[in-house]
């Protein structure tokens, strides 16, 4: 009897154990879902922003059509390292238009680019976030692979160690603005 009991609350540990790595991947997957839906709706910004920068200043060539080449391509057809490639092309290239709309007062005074201006920051903000809860997930999801007990369970069931998003070196520096609108 006593046996009995100890091979069903093993038993029982071991499901719970198995069931927390499955709801700690799946939150990963769902937080990296977010992500992907962030750039998605940052992707759809870019056509506005042609649109609108066009109207003001047409001989910004060099930004515009890096702005209207990645207009063009279509976002659901990219696979994670083409949509983690545009992500960071795009951040280059938002900083060059907003250098751009510092030259044309009339364009920074347009109320279609405030309006643009802010959602791309709204977008931004999202996007941030959408970064750190993914962080937070996969510390989380990696902390119950590597710890024990669960780590045996993990090893078992092919649950492996997850990376956490990271930025390149050189977007870790502290950006000189002045160099960006002397550019």
């Amino acid at each position: 009897m006593i046996i009995t009991i100890i091979i069903v609350v093993l038993v029982l540990v071991v499901i719970s154990m198995y069931n927390s790595l499955v709801r700690k991947r799946n939150q990963i997957e769902n937080a990296f879902a977010t992500i992907d839906v962030m750039l998605k709706q940052r992707f759809d910004l870019i056509p506005n922003l042609v649109a609108t920068v066009q109207q003001y200043a047409k001989h910004e060539a060099d930004t515009f059509s890096a702005i209207t080449e990645m207009r063009n391509k279509t976002y659901t057809a990219l696979n994670d390292s083409e949509k983690a490639d545009f992500d960071k092309m795009f951040s280059k290239i938002r900083t060059q238009f907003f250098a751009v709309a510092e030259n044309y007062p009339e364009l920074k005074a347009s109320e279609n680019f405030l309006q643009l201006q802010r959602s791309l920051n709204e977008t931004e903000e999202q996007l941030a976030a959408a970064r750190r809860t993914y962080n937070a997930s996969v510390t989380e999801y990696n902390n119950a692979v590597q710890s024990f007990p669960t780590n045996l369970l993990a090893g078992m069931f092919g649950f492996t160690r997850k990376e956490v998003l990271t930025i390149p070196e050189v977007e870790r520096t502290t950006p000189n603005v002045k160099n960006l609108f002397n550019s």
